[in-house]
């Protein structure tokens, strides 16, 4: 074998772009056309002449591309390929959904199976509120001034231990003059809905500041609750928290337990790299999250609803535990695979 003939074998062999692409674009042109007709509409917008054509003229594309990338052809033709063969992937082989559909897929196992994957940052959540409640409940009723250093200004709103029995008593039935409690009801909803949003937002932090948040979350409850109970009021705000309570808090215990996840993954990371880490925590925690903010208008739903038409205790009790009982059984209960 000649040193000239051994050159001959290595080289690639050339390719004429130009009678390439003569040859081939009217087949990728009518792919195109195919693939855009069924991201426009749906796969039923083809006829079956095309719906037989679209499996070849994908084939027929990757092809090209093979041939594109072997032979070096110009990049603008190789990238034009590759996109092309990459939407009609998704639309031969993958699967795709109406928006009701995925709606109806959310709500039916993405939405529980998140909660449920989440169980143990959950209950962590859950342990820390129950334990600022307690904490800000004593010191509240030993020392009443720990509630001004506890409580917002603007959350109180003269809801403080200085408040006669019958002002509090105003506030838990709507029969104040001046309908305070619609405006303590509005400010106490968008002060949970951000505790909810910034405790999931700042869990890469390590998940330190939404350990710091969901603990002030049971301060705030439990100072709160100090301030009712010595008047002979347990009973009653018992009643007013529980119709969105039950709901509203969950939520919040929901989101930082989504919090919990991302920044223990980012803190943990095991094997793979932090980013990766946190992408992988990120995609239950979202979707719990998205189902935190649903319960969130929930809440203000059943806050507003319930302070306005039910005002007997039971009443609202019995709301409140359905609503809880009602999350507990969608989250938890046990699902087909």
């Amino acid at each position: 074998m000649t040193a000239s003939s051994a050159i001959l074998e290595v080289q690639p062999i050339l390719v004429n772009a130009t009678r390439f692409r003569k040859a081939r674009e009217a087949d990728w042109e009518r792919l195109e056309y195919l693939v855009g007709r069924i991201e426009k509409r749906s796969v039923r917008a083809l006829s079956d002449e095309d719906l037989l054509a679209l499996p070849l003229l994908y084939r027929s594309a990757l092809s090209s591309l093979s041939v594109a990338r072997e032979t070096s052809l110009d990049r603008a033709l190789i990238s034009y390929l590759e996109q092309l063969c990459t939407r009609a992937y998704f639309q031969i082989y993958g699967v795709p959904t109406s928006a009701l559909r995925q709606i109806g897929r959310f709500f039916a196992k993405s939405w529980p199976e998140a909660v449920q994957a989440i169980w143990r940052e959950t209950l962590v959540a859950f342990l820390l509120t129950v334990a600022g409640a307690v904490v800000a409940y004593l010191l509240v009723r030993n020392d009443p001034t720990w509630f001004f250093g506890i409580m917002p200004e603007g959350l109180s709103a003269g809801r403080d231990p200085s408040a006669s029995a019958e002002t509090l008593r105003a506030t838990l039935y709507g029969a104040s003059k001046d309908d305070g409690l619609a405006v303590f009801a509005t400010y106490l909803f968008t002060h949970n809905a951000q505790i909810a949003i910034f405790a999931f937002a700042l869990g890469f932090a390590f998940a330190v500041p939404t350990v710091l948040l969901i603990l002030y979350n049971g301060l705030m409850l439990g100072a709160f609750v100090a301030v009712f109970v010595p008047k002979g009021l347990g009973w009653n705000l018992g009643g007013w928290l529980m119709i969105h309570g039950t709901t509203e808090i969950f939520a919040i215990i929901l989101a930082g337990a989504a919090g919990f996840r991302i920044g223990t993954a980012i803190a943990f990371p095991g094997r793979l790299s932090r980013g990766d880490s946190a992408i992988a925590a990120g995609r239950s925690a979202a979707t719990a999250m998205a189902g935190a903010v649903i319960m969130l208008i929930a809440a203000g739903l059943l806050e507003g609803i319930g302070r306005q038409t039910v005002t007997e205790d039971r009443a609202r009790y019995a709301i409140g535990l359905t609503m809880l009982l009602g999350w507990l059984v969608y989250f938890y209960m046990p699902r087909k695979a």
